[in-house]
Parts: structure tokens; sequence; C-alpha cells
């Protein structure tokens, strides 16, 4: 295949120096606020300059084997991906997560722009490796690693899916309240919301409930909780009510648990307003769900595929 056929969209994200020049306008001003309160300036610096360096390395690579287009994660919401694009992320491992989300099958290569600094769970290359892992993708001789995906639908067809959790309930710290429904039982609850964990999500939000509740076991002297983490393509999901609370009107029972292909689970909002979903902690992609609004969350039918 040409290089003229091939197109390769490289997602990047602002460092934290970009973030506070934006915030205070210049890179003085940003610099002063960061030395009053005590941090080291040149730290923000090192990280700006490594980030940029291995942006451009990867731009470089990419250009011997695609048409490049460079990307913000911040337009991900709006745009539109080819069939056969190359998707790369150069960023931390949440990077890869948000433009999964967005994908139908396309490779996704993780870029880690900073060994130092970032682990990298889900970006298994370097820089340095880009031309020789595009070679790969390019000739379609690559592996890939599928990651299972949930899939939120509202009734009126709105559809949002996520790689590692999806959250339902307030955008504010009041309780969310709302039914919610597992196969042919149904709870009326008033929570913290309600998180749904793919296997990738499971070492994230969801272990983190978790390390809670055994911590929580330990001082009541009862037996412990056992964290065991899903395969990335195991066709499951896991669900988590946060904080939920056993009233005159509400109940706590239904507040943990697997879901399967099988397995019915809906949520019905008695929010007046400010009820939200959202996945992979973008915010500011979400869906409203106020008072009326009802939801059906189950494991997505298309699946993501990290290069390896």
């Amino acid at each position: 295949m040409q290089r003229g056929m091939n197109k390769a969209v490289i997602i990047t994200v602002k460092t934290r120096l970009q973030e506070m020049i934006h915030k205070y306008n210049t890179p003085e001003q940003a610099k002063f606020y960061i030395e009053h309160m005590g941090a080291d300036f040149s730290d923000y610096l090192t990280e700006h300059e490594n980030y940029t360096r291995a942006v451009e390395q990867v731009k470089t690579a990419a250009e011997k084997y695609a048409r490049v287009q460079l990307a913000d994660r911040a337009f991900l919401p709006d745009m539109l991906f080819g069939r056969d694009d190359i998707v790369i992320a150069v960023g931390r491992d949440g990077l890869v997560a948000n433009i999964m989300k967005y994908l139908d099958g396309q490779s996704l290569i993780g870029i880690n722009p900073d060994t130092k600094r970032w682990d990298g769970v889900l970006l298994p290359f370097e820089p340095g490796q880009t031309e020789a892992v595009l070679k790969k993708v390019t000739a379609k001789s690559h592996s890939t690693k599928t990651v299972t995906l949930a899939k939120a639908q509202t009734f009126d067809g709105q559809v949002l899916y996520a790689v590692n959790d999806l959250f339902i309930g307030q955008s504010s710290h009041i309780s969310a309240r709302y039914d919610l429904t597992v196969n042919s039982r149904t709870e009326n609850q008033s929570s913290s919301g309600i998180i749904i964990s793919t296997g990738l999500g499971s070492t994230g939000w969801y272990k983190s409930v978790i390390t809670q509740a055994q911590q929580l076991s330990k001082l009541f002297g009862t037996d412990q909780p056992v964290f065991s983490p899903m395969p990335w393509d195991e066709k499951k999901l896991l669900y988590i009510v946060r904080e939920p609370f056993p009233g005159k009107f509400t109940q706590a029972e239904l507040v943990c648990g697997a879901l399967t292909e099988n397995d019915t689970f809906t949520v019905t909002s008695k929010m007046p307003e400010n009820g939200v979903i959202f996945s992979d902690g973008m915010e500011n992609d979400r869906l409203s769900f106020d008072a009326g609004a009802r939801v059906t969350v189950s494991i997505a039918e298309k699946t993501g595929q990290l290069v390896v």
C-alpha cells in the first residue's frame, strides 16, 4: 500500500505547562504562579520539552508511511475516523481509553512519550519504535489486543461507549436518586452514583472502591473481599453502587455484581436536575440524565483493538 493511501491520526494532549500558560496568559506569569506555590517550574519545562520532542519524533516517523493529521484530545467527541485510519496516542494511559471509545475497529497505537515519568500500561511503545510499528501496521502484519467496551443507551436513542468505566449519577456531590433494575429485580436507590466497569477498567476506579471495602472489612473484623482483575477481552461488566443509603423509601441490596451478555441493567432517573452519564473520566462528553430518563447498560457490540 502506498504512503498516500494511508492516514495516521496522532492524538495529543496539552502539557501541564501549556495548561498553565492558557490559564495565566504568558510563560512568565505561569512561572511566577508555580514558584509562588512552592513548586519546581523546571519540572514543568522538562515535561513539556520531553513531550513535544516525542510528538515530533512520532510525527516524523509517521510521515514516511502515511498522511498525518495532528489533533488535540479536546476535539475527540467531534472527530470522524476513517475505517482504515491508523490512530496513534501520544500521552498517558488515560488517553488510550479516551480515544478507543470513539473508534470502531481501527488499530490504536499507544506511544509512551516519557518512560521515566509514566508507567505506560496501555502504551507499549516508545517514540523511537514508531517507524517499526507503523511498518507492520501498514503491512497488516501487526498483532492487537482486544478490549471489551461497555455501552450506555438511553431510551431516546443516545449512545455512549466506555473503555474503562461508565458513571451514572449526579454531577455534584449530592445524592443521586433513581430506580435500578437488574434483570427482573428493581430497587429505589439513593447513592453517590453507579460505576460500571469493563475488564480494562477493573484495575481503575472499580479497584479503588474494592480497596475501600477491603479496609472497612478489616476495621470490622470480617472477611475481606478478594479482588481479581478481569482480562481485557472478557465479555463481562462489573457494577458497584457507591455509598448506597438504606432508608424508609430506599433499598440497598442491589449494590454490586457482574453482568454478562444475557443480563439486563436499566437505570431510571429520579433527579430533577444535574443527572449525568459519562465515561472514562470525560465529563465534558456526557449525556443528561434527569427525571424520567432511562438508560440501559450492556456489553458493546464493538471492541477496541490496541496494537501490541
